[in-house]
């Protein structure tokens, strides 16, 4: 990685960071349309997402779990089908060019969720909150954790990006308990991905070993200020809706190298 491009990804992983955890998410796909953005090579994408996926988790878990927002019970059940899929998916070394394709998709649903939720929850604070059903169907829970966690073990992201908009749209969960069960969802998925990558050889730590630290502290620094603003505050539309975009055109740049492939 060369110094312009750290020094770009320094200022987007920050932004990223604060913004996604502000609604619970650790921000995996936007790190990674960050780095397809200034060009960063695909074998350092995913294990560098993932790396600082499990560092903002941890920071939102904390955060939101003090704010009263983690039901970890209603966690478990996605849990259980999604960590060992995330490990299996972790191990899997795809070819550049499915896995350039498989981010794209996946950037665009993100982009999708974000434009989404800038429109329909950006003015939704706690007394807004849907209340949180006092059971999940665990059948339903564990098949949705687990293709959930296959796919963020393949592309290296947590799965927030799914998981949230399902748990809105089925009236399991408001906005802020989402984000509580989002969280520790996310971290547990990241790590599972990134030991499936290490086990079987396919992720290098050694590749961006030189990268990480100052990364890392941006995307701390960022999960500091959104996870506060997400557990106690109001999350900004403007930011999402800027992230979707930026996130749009990373898909269409990596779907792009998937097709000249």
């Amino acid at each position: 990685m060369t110094d312009p491009q750290l020094f770009i990804l320094l200022g987007l992983f920050f932004i990223v960071a604060m913004l996604y955890s502000s609604v619970g998410h650790a921000g995996a796909s936007g790190y990674l349309a960050a780095m397809a953005l200034v060009g960063v090579a695909a074998a350092t994408m995913r294990p560098t997402a993932l790396v600082l996926n499990i560092i903002v988790a941890v920071l939102a878990t904390w955060r939101f779990q003090r704010a009263g927002h983690v039901k970890i019970r209603r966690v478990v059940p996605f849990w259980l089908g999604s960590v060992p899929l995330a490990f299996l998916g972790g191990s899997i070394q795809l070819p550049s060019y499915i896995y350039q394709s498989l981010v794209g998709a996946v950037l665009l649903c993100s982009a999708g969720y974000l434009a989404w939720r800038a429109n329909t929850l950006a003015a939704a604070g706690a007394e807004n909150e849907s209340p949180l059903l006092s059971h999940l169907p665990t059948l339903p829970c564990v098949l949705i954790g687990a293709a959930i966690g296959f796919l963020s073990g393949l592309t290296g992201t947590g799965g927030g990006i799914f998981l949230s908009p399902l748990l809105l749209l089925m009236h399991w969960a408001g906005p802020k308990n989402t984000a509580g069960i989002s969280a520790p969802f996310i971290l547990l998925n990241s790590i599972a991905g990134l030991l499936g990558g290490l086990v079987q050889g396919n992720i290098a730590l050694s590749a961006f070993s030189a990268t990480i630290a100052p990364l890392a502290l941006a995307a701390l620094c960022g999960g500091a200020i959104g996870s506060w603003v997400g557990a106690y505050k109001l999350s900004s539309r403007w930011l999402n809706i800027t992230l979707a975009v930026v996130m749009t055109v990373a898909a269409i740049k990596l779907l792009g190298l998937a097709w000249k492939a």
